[in-house]
């Protein structure tokens, strides 16, 4: 039985796999030649990585289930309890200069290319996604107000986030609204003085309070009075727990006042709260660059924790793959098909075919989701760091891709989780092993930051046909530059099969949107997502493929074994996913919903 009191690092995550991908793939090291990134190296990366998988081992995974065990709860004097690890683990994370990795020098960080941040990130979200979801949220509110607010809020602010005193969270949805933002009815009030006057209620608010340092710093959606209706009318604020003056230090006790906890399936290290503002005449807020425009600002944070929560996904399916596989080489169970003595002893279960199944499933799920994940943060640098041209192609192609990196490691790096459980068999239904919990804190990812219908909705109504189809078009083009790059009788089979897979995304796309009716083009989103997703992660094991060439070695014919897996077991399924949405099935709009 493994506890999470003494898991190594080789649960953790594979620190093999991550160097392939970073540089023997993504060729992360080639960064180095550009201006922001030029004082690191091959060393300083490796660096970050080796203390990054220190620190998950040493800090996080140790009380990953004592977190679990114990959640947040509200002690007598009203404020958040959580078990001391967690404050701990996030003062050695900061201590180490993790949470500001990512930022400019001038705001104490490293200048890590996003690449290498999302890679350390992930040990963390692997070892113990609960206490990892502080500094993810705090580093997205920074990453917002380093973006659009101004030298005042970022000084106020922001600087103390990335020194770790403060902590941050995005307050979008509400108990009436939930996804649907149009109808967040939270209100701001100008003042005189240039503040605002914040009242309403925002619901499952991850981090919305503790006293896991001396400040909570919230980014509040919400509409001034002449505001327009629907999104067009959003605001963003900065609504801090405790005002800060102007010299820096904390002043009174601003009106957030937490209302509950809500108690989850998993993720339950991490506190989720109900709360209001302005219960006592009015939270102060500040505004964020201009009215109305709040929700636009949002999807910066949005679509950086969609990655996120995608990378997050990834990292739960990760560790329970690693967990099983270790499992399934020791525990021996039953006898080959073939062998008729009785008296033969029990063969170790990952000898059986089924097993075997159910291994290399997780195996192409995870490090395909990790794929996805990186390969999205490196567009990211690429956004940043590259030639103008480079840079507007890098963005679109990252927003085609970002529903996709959300809701395809939700999905199936959860059913990764799902599988782990079977391999273990009835003890991986018992709390005496990690992979029951893993399942659990996956199973949040398909809902939070935008569930995965809205994915679909979001890939197929707004990503591929925006800009005539702009995010489509180079999306395409990016896959036949691998697929004309394949060599080798077996790639280009594979590259065939693609191909042709490929060839019906745009016949598919084309058909849905011909019909002038934006209803029944969206009906089946979500099997456009699935199918499209399932594409572009055959299409990462392509590129992991022609990666690998002619080397030799057992991590070299791993990676053979997962892309074979995807290409005959998982691309095959897109067909008929394809075929359903070019149908333009109308079972979901007719039905009646009273026959449910």
């Amino acid at each position: 039985m493994s506890s999470s009191a003494d898991i190594p690092a080789s649960l953790i995550l594979s620190r093999r796999d991550l160097e392939f991908l970073l540089y023997e793939w993504l060729d992360v090291e080639s960064l180095t030649d550009r201006k922001r990134f030029a004082e690191h190296s091959r060393e300083t990366f490796d660096a970050v990585l080796e203390l990054s998988e220190q620190i998950a081992v040493k800090h996080f995974a140790p009380h990953n289930k004592k977190a679990d065990a114990n959640e947040p709860r509200v002690g007598d004097d009203g404020k958040v309890v959580l078990i001391p690890e967690v404050e701990k683990a996030l003062q050695v994370f900061t201590e180490a200069g993790l949470i500001a990795g990512q930022f400019d020098e001038s705001l104490g960080g490293m200048q890590l290319p996003t690449t290498v941040s999302k890679a350390s990130l992930a040990w963390f979200q692997a070892a113990n996604t609960g206490t990892a979801t502080y500094p993810f949220l705090t580093i997205g509110n920074a990453n917002l107000l380093i973006e659009y607010g101004g030298e005042d809020l970022i000084d106020r602010y922001v600087r103390p986030m990335l020194e770790g005193r403060f902590h941050g969270t995005m307050c979008l949805s509400e108990p009436g609204a939930g996804s649907s933002l149009a109808y967040i009815t939270t209100k701001a009030t100008p003042r005189d003085d240039g503040t605002y006057s914040v009242t309403g209620t925002k619901m499952w608010i991850s981090g919305g309070d503790h006293e896991l340092g001396e400040n909570i710093v919230h980014l509040v959606l919400a509409k001034l009075p002449d505001a327009p209706a629907g999104v067009k009318g959003i605001s963003l604020f900065v609504v801090p727990k405790h005002l800060v003056n102007e010299d820096g230090s904390l002043g009174e006790r601003n009106d957030v006042n937490l209302v509950g906890l809500n108690h989850k399936m998993g993720y339950r290290g991490t506190t989720n709260t109900l709360l209001a503002f302005g219960e006592k005449g009015g939270a102060t807020g500040y505004l964020v660059g201009e009215p109305h425009k709040g929700l636009a600002y949002m999807f910066k944070m949005m679509n950086e924790a969609r990655i996120g929560v995608g990378m997050g996904a990834t990292a739960l399916g990760y560790t329970g793959y690693l967990h099983s596989l270790e499992y399934a080489r020791e525990r021996t169970q039953g006898r080959p098909v073939g062998d008729k003595d009785p008296a033969a002893p029990q063969v170790p279960i990952v000898d059986h075919p089924d097993v075997r199944r159910m291994l290399l499933a997780q195996k192409a799920y995870a490090e395909g989701g990790l794929a996805l994940g990186l390969y999205c943060s490196r567009l990211v640098d690429e956004q940043i760091t590259g030639e103008p041209d480079a840079a507007e192609r890098a963005g679109f192609l990252l927003d085609v891709l970002t529903p996709i990196a959300k809701a395809w490691p939700s999905q199936w790096c959860l059913e990764a989780n799902n599988l782990a459980i079977q391999v273990h068999g009835g003890y991986g239904y018992t709390r005496d092993y990690n992979v029951e919990q893993f399942y659990r804190d996956n199973r949040l990812n398909p809902i939070h930051e935008g569930t995965n219908g809205i994915q679909g909705l979001d890939l197929l109504g707004r990503k591929v046909v925006a800009q005539n189809g702009r995010g489509l078009q180079l999306l395409v083009e990016a896959i036949t530059t691998t697929l004309d790059a394949s060599t080798g009788e077996i790639a280009r089979d594979y590259a065939e099969a693609l191909r042709a897979a490929v060839n019906r995304l745009v016949e598919v796309t084309g058909t849905v949107w011909g019909q002038g009716d934006p209803d029944l083009a969206l009906a089946n989103s979500t099997a456009y997502l699935e199918a499209t997703g399932h594409l572009v992660v055959a299409w990462l094991w392509l590129e992991q493929l022609n990666a690998v060439g002619d080397r030799t070695g057992a991590f070299y014919d791993g990676k053979r074994a997962a892309a074979q897996y995807f290409f005959r077991y998982e691309l095959p399924k897109v067909g008929p996913q394809f075929d359903l949405v070019a149908s333009l099935d109308r079972t979901l709009l007719d039905l009646d919903p009273s026959v449910l």
